[in-house]
């Protein structure tokens, strides 16, 4: 698993690549949160690389979406592999998080 953070403008854009499971999720969430705390409240979160991800995994997604929601900030997931897409579908988490076709298009979101 890794993760790489980028600035696009006001936009922290996150690519993750490989897994999310159980085995890495803590060290993932630690990673996120420890970016989330330098204060950028616009994420974009890229998942065009995942090729799994577990409930350990959707876990980590919510907490970033919901910890940016009470600073004021805004996720938007993009780039989700069908399979990936299915187990956010199945958890019902694409009723409740912002999932963007493209990277573009979760930029363009924070507008």
């Amino acid at each position: 698993m890794s993760l790489t953070r980028e600035q696009n403008g006001d936009v922290v854009v996150v690519s993750a690549a490989g897994q999310i499971n159980s085995a890495n999720a803590s060290e993932i969430e630690r990673s996120l949160l420890a970016w989330l705390e330098e204060g950028a409240g616009k994420w974009v979160l890229d998942m065009s690389g995942v090729e799994y991800i577990s409930s350990a995994g959707l876990r980590v997604v919510l907490l970033i979406a919901k910890r940016l929601k009470q600073n004021g900030g805004h996720l938007v997931l993009c780039s989700l592999q069908s399979h990936v897409k299915e187990v956010f579908d199945i958890s019902g988490f694409l009723a409740i998080l912002d999932v963007a076709d493209s990277r573009d298009t979760a930029i363009q979101r924070h507008g």
